[in-house]
């Protein structure tokens, strides 16, 4: 059986934190959406006020996949959370416990923390939705995702002014 090992990224791996990215963009039907570069990587991971954490997961020595997470925060609960804004493996190995060993280090930084709870989204389609329910995620039926973007973010930006 091969050896998986989860460690916290460092700077090093910005490129290849965006290469899984793009990896996970054209899994996700998505191949083009992917704007950022190697430089954003480094900049919000690692620079003066990072914005993310990512852990790189290894199979036998080799990078095969990350989690990236953000703080979040409940005003219910009183507590910061962890979001999961990707959680990434490759097709090889997969079949290795290779995702659920980075959820578990990302549960591992949330109770540490402190934390009183991990969110991630998922699409519909994705056969990933089985794995998160057999960990213990709940699909959040009567939340809805929303997202404000482009053009109606800065028309909506503009009446602060």
């Amino acid at each position: 059986m091969p050896t998986v090992a989860i460690r916290p990224a460092v700077e090093a791996d910005a490129e290849l934190i965006l290469r899984f990215v793009r990896e996970l963009a054209e899994f996700e039907r998505e191949p083009h959406a992917v704007k950022a570069s190697v430089d954003d990587v480094r900049r919000e991971g690692w620079g003066a006020d990072p914005v993310f954490e990512a852990l790189m997961a290894e199979l036998d020595g080799a990078p095969v996949g990350f989690a990236l997470t953000f703080r979040n925060y409940s005003t219910w609960e009183g507590r910061a959370g962890l979001f999961v804004e990707d959680l990434y493996v490759q097709p090889h190995a997969r079949k290795f416990g290779v995702g659920r060993k980075l959820l578990a280090a990302v549960a591992q930084r949330a109770v540490e923390r402190g934390c009183k709870r991990v969110d991630l989204n998922v699409l519909n389609w994705n056969p990933a939705r089985g794995f998160y329910d057999r960990i213990g995620f709940k699909q959040l039926e009567e939340w809805l995702p929303y997202r404000l973007t482009g053009d109606a973010l800065a028309a909506l930006a503009r009446e602060a002014s």
